[in-house]
């Protein structure tokens, strides 16, 4: 099979979808390997190590059109959709739940479209999502209590404080592997911290490898309310399986925080569980509304890239080999956890949580496979 490496193009993506050792792999399994020119530079793997792999390197079309199998890190924008042609299979990051046109172009290209967030073994985990998960996390309150400084325009708070201060407060929305991440540094600075989340089992494990140093809260609109109001830094970290996010911080409780205060939505690719956030981007990663700092930038892990290729691609790479050797339909009849990344298949919607959150009519893909 033809695979194809294209270069990201999102705003300070640095992040490649496969790495020289993956290429190999492929190309030792007799497939052909066509990288575009440049697409690891970011991430620290010259052009040289793809073609000592045994990959081709080729223009940025051509690594759109030619292969029959496109592996990246991000969804495509409009005009690398129009380079995709009927039949082929895009492997990606597609969080289509919030971004309507991008599911509509690919529905119009008739091409397979398996969304690595929606990847879900049958043990309930999302082995493809975890890896940046545990880096956006951590990433999070890195960057939030950073933006706290006065001169980033927070509050000027120390959140670990110093003997004779109080530390600062910091509210994590979600208990799942982002928000368990940003407690785990959050903690480590010494923060006060709250944890929210409606799973009571997932609170508990929070609760015990914390030795109880923390607030484990039921997420309910008075907890949230109160955290939120009494919080320095907020992060949002909540994800709904190929839903859009639920949104759980109104603008009426952003406009009632304290000023200086910053708001860290991780959730933001998936729509946002803050009322008030919006895509921003690393160049221009924050704004302030109400008197409070937004950050908004929803391919974050694309800071750290060396770090984030070699996590992602240390399980994308299994379900590439999967798809390379047996096509997209048997891959995914032999493989429960790949079937559940199906967003659309050749024109239709195979995903009910995108279906739900854009309003489109849906169909298992079992039925389009059987």
């Amino acid at each position: 099979m033809k695979i194809g490496v294209p270069r990201e193009t999102k705003d300070q993506e640095y992040r490649v979808g496969m790495t020289p050792d993956g290429a190999r792999t492929l190309v030792e399994d007799g497939h052909q390997l066509l990288v575009e020119k440049g697409a690891g530079l970011g991430s620290g793997f010259s052009d040289e190590a793809y073609a000592a792999a045994g990959a081709a390197l080729v223009a940025c079309e051509e690594a759109w059109s030619a292969p029959d199998l496109v592996v990246k890190v991000k969804e495509p924008n409009a005009a690398e959709i129009r380079w995709l042609h009927a039949g082929q299979t895009l492997f990606t990051y597609l969080h289509l739940a919030a971004a309507p046109e991008t599911a509509r172009g690919l529905l119009d290209a008739d091409v397979v479209g398996i969304a690595y967030e929606t990847i879900r073994s049958p043990d309930g985990t999302f082995p493809v999502l975890a890896p940046m998960s545990e880096v956006a996390g951590r990433l999070a309150t890195q960057i939030g209590v950073t933006l706290l400084q006065k001169n980033q325009g927070g509050k000027g708070l120390l959140v670990g404080g110093v003997p004779g201060v109080p530390r600062g407060r910091v509210t994590v929305i979600g208990a799942g592997i982002v928000g368990i991440n940003s407690v785990r540094v959050a903690h480590a600075l010494g923060a006060e911290v709250d944890v929210l989340d409606v799973d009571l089992r997932r609170l508990t494990y929070v609760y015990d490898i914390f030795g109880g140093e923390l607030n484990t809260l039921f997420s309910n609109r008075a907890n949230i309310e109160r955290s939120v109001l009494e919080s320095d830094l907020v992060i949002g970290a909540v994800y709904v399986h190929g839903r859009r996010a639920p949104v759980l911080v109104s603008e009426k409780l952003v406009q009632r925080m304290t000023p200086g205060a910053v708001l860290v939505d991780v959730a933001v690719d998936q729509g946002g569980c803050i009322e008030t956030i919006r895509p921003t981007s690393h160049s221009n990663p924050t704004y302030e509304l109400h008197g409070v700092i937004h950050y908004g930038v929803p391919n974050m892990p694309g800071a750290v890239p060396r770090t984030s290729t070699f996590a992602l691609t240390n399980t994308t790479l299994h379900f590439v080999e999967k798809l390379a050797g047996l096509g997209p339909a048997e891959a995914l009849r032999r493989d429960p956890a790949l079937r559940s990344g199906a967003n659309v298949w050749r024109g239709q919607v195979v995903c009910e949580g995108v279906g739900e959150s854009l309003g489109l009519p849906w169909k298992p893909v079992e039925q389009l496979i059987a």
